[in-house]
């Protein structure tokens, strides 16, 4: 009759165990993002939750070298290697004249990158290859992975670009 008690109390142990390490495993994952301290004031770390890391930058347009989301925003270049430094030309749809803001947000790492070589804002302006502005600039991507780059136009989001950057 003791050993029903006994047993009882062993396999409550054993649960409490199990429970305790799985919550320190998840949590252990989940790691606070930082911001830089020379980010914009407009970014927030909210902006990052919200990243749908299923939708995929795809190749669109008439010179089919422009990868990210049809009719919204674009970049030629990305394709080519961005590790080392790379051009890259911005293309936006539905905004004519703007200060662009480009935050690279890796999704393993979780952290929060300046990947303009000049700074996190370039302007962009003037049609180009069917979008409505655009803009040239030097990028350099920190580390290989998943990025998400989360556009902001004049201090408002605009979109986010998922890509993955191999080299």
């Amino acid at each position: 009759m003791k050993r029903i008690p006994i047993l009882w109390v062993l396999f409550s142990i054993l649960i409490v165990l199990v429970a305790c390490s799985s919550k320190e495993t998840v949590n252990e994952k989940i790691k606070k993002i930082v911001l830089p301290k020379d980010i914009p004031t407009f970014v927030k770390e909210s902006d990052f939750a919200n990243i749908d890391w299923d939708k995929k930058a795809v190749k669109f347009g008439e010179r089919s070298s422009i990868f990210g989301n049809e009719n919204k925003s674009g970049v030629i270049g990305v394709d080519m290697p961005s590790l080392n430094g790379q051009k890259w030309m911005w293309h936006l749809w539905g905004v004519d004249d703007a200060d662009l803001t480009v935050v690279g947000f890796h999704k393993e790492l979780q952290t929060v990158h300046k990947i303009l070589v000049n700074g996190w804002t370039i302007h962009v302006g003037g049609p180009n290859n069917g979008a409505d502005s655009h803009a040239p600039s030097a990028v350099k991507i920190p580390k290989s992975g998943e990025w998400a780059i989360l556009l902001y136009t004049n201090g408002k989001f605009f979109d986010t670009l998922v890509y993955d950057i191999k080299e």
